[in-house]
């Protein structure tokens, strides 16, 4: 059993990865805006793949990474296929279909049906703090997705394709966390990016045609992807994912669309309205709530922690026996 001090420094290892994670995927909209212009849904898809697989397999050559127990293998194939594989294609492609504030909204489903997944398949249960996190991040992403979708209109093979994305996520996600008890996150990240690519190969051929077309910075923000969101940003999230439970980790993405905002803001030049902004810190919010523990539980924690003194020759009081 953990020490109380032993147990805080992996909770904060662990929200640390999620912050990387979480600031890695939210650039990785405004890089697939600049690549979706010259690249396919399904080229885009399997370059970004390719990338992210070179960079983990150098890795794992690196730090002489074995292959996983084949216990893990079950969750790392699921994983691979939906949502290294499927969930990124349909993305791409329901993101040509909506106005970028729709897609925000609907993808943002993905975290609700993971926490259900979760509390029924992996036995999570859904605490009462998680749930009202998630309910007023779900709020902040409603209002960020309505202010930004100004006028455009969403068609309804783009909502679908969406909320595809959403539930490949959350199932990709759930299949994955039994598949870290197995294996470490450098492994189960690396083996579902190779498999996720396999799935893509059929898109080959586009990924060759579009890339001699493709202007230098499509590329390169195809590479970005590969290597920085899908790479790094996944293996920081299965760090914390083997660490806490795939509910908090779904909550704590609902502040992608509140960075999504800020980086817009700084790279694009696109100025948010004071409406986009509320609904960010309204995400932002909730993420903290459902990140929070009960006010008991850290009087608990610091109690343990801190050392009482007591009289060389005083003895325990006795303590009334436990029915």
């Amino acid at each position: 059993m953990k020490s109380p001090l032993s147990a805080r420094r992996t909770e904060l290892l662990a929200a640390a990865a999620a912050t990387v994670t979480v600031l890695l995927w939210a650039s990785a909209f405004v890089s697939i805006r600049s690549a979706g212009e010259a690249y396919s849904p399904g080229a885009l898809a399997l370059g970004r793949l390719l990338a992210g697989a070179l960079v983990l397999g150098v890795i794992c050559l690196i730090r002489r990474e074995g292959l996983p127990a084949r216990a893990a293998w079950p969750g790392i194939v699921v994983s691979g296929l939906l949502w290294f594989g499927l969930y990124m294609v349909v993305l791409n492609w329901g993101e040509q279909k909506v106005d970028a504030g729709t897609a925000a909204l609907v993808v943002n489903v993905g975290p609700l049906v993971m926490a259900l997944l979760a509390g029924w398949l992996l036995k999570e249960g859904l605490p009462p703090r998680l749930l009202a996190g998630m309910a007023v991040s779900f709020a902040g992403a409603a209002v960020v997705g309505v202010s930004m979708s100004g006028e455009g209109s969403a068609s309804v093979l783009g909502v679908l394709l969406c909320l595809l994305a959403a539930v490949a996520y959350a199932g990709g996600v759930v299949a994955q966390k039994p598949a870290l008890r197995h294996g470490s996150a450098l492994q189960v990240t690396t083996y579902g990016c190779v498999i996720g690519a396999v799935a893509c190969l059929p898109f080959a051929g586009q990924l060759v045609s579009d890339a001699g077309d493709a202007p230098l910075s499509a590329t390169l923000n195809m590479l970005y992807l590969g290597v920085f969101p899908t790479a790094l940003a996944f293996t920081t999230w299965a760090f914390a994912l083997a660490r806490t439970t795939a509910g908090r980790m779904g909550a704590t993405t609902y502040a992608v669309p509140a960075l999504v905002v800020l980086m817009s803001w700084v790279a694009l030049d696109e100025v948010p309205g004071w409406i986009t902004l509320v609904g960010g810190l309204v995400c932002l919010a909730g993420v903290a709530v459902s990140r929070s523990r009960p006010r008991a539980a850290a009087t608990a924690t610091a109690a343990a922690v801190t050392p009482v003194a007591a009289a060389p020759d005083a003895s325990p009081e006795p303590q009334p026996e436990q029915a």
